[in-house]
């Protein structure tokens, strides 16, 4: 006899979600808020167009089965890819420093341009911004390690 599949079957599995448009953009946002990356693990292709960045995502879909569990919160190493980049730009971000410097994704949002191009921008903590300007979302998360204990054992959380 066989069962149909739970949501818990699912919680160990690596992630690949793509964005190919402004309704999918807030499911791929919300799985990348609290991210930490190394400014080192950003890369700009302007001739494939493209920019990608390794970071460190706070699993939110396995929250829930964290607490019921009583097992500590996890992250896990993903790629966040962004095709079809005309011109990317940063705010806040001093060449300088940004070897070295821990960055901290607050948010991922989208603003329309004409004719389905527009403006990804990637909000950081401390005021910093990588906006993307591309001819169409298409943004891909792919998780490519396994999850690992958080190191500060806790979900992220914001004052309101």
């Amino acid at each position: 006899m066989s069962e149909d599949a739970r949501f818990e079957d699912g919680t160990e599995r690596a992630l690949r979600v793509k964005a190919e448009d402004a309704e999918d953009l807030p499911v791929l946002a919300a799985l990348v808020q609290d991210a930490v990356l190394p400014a080192s693990e950003m890369k700009w292709d302007r001739a494939k167009r493209r920019f990608a960045c390794l970071i460190n995502r706070f699993r939110w879909e396995d929250k829930a089965a964290s607490e019921r569990l009583g097992r500590p919160p996890e992250r896990v190493q993903s790629m966040l890819v962004i095709d079809d980049v005309l011109v990317l730009k940063q705010q806040g971000l001093a060449s300088e420093d940004m070897g070295e410097a821990i960055l901290s994704l607050l948010t991922l949002t989208f603003e329309a341009g004409e004719d389905g191009t527009g403006r990804l921008v990637l909000t950081l903590a401390g005021d910093g911004a990588i906006a993307a300007d591309v001819e169409a979302i298409n943004v891909t998360l792919q998780d490519v390690t396994r999850p690992y204990q958080a190191p500060s054992k806790k979900a992220p959380s914001h004052p309101e």
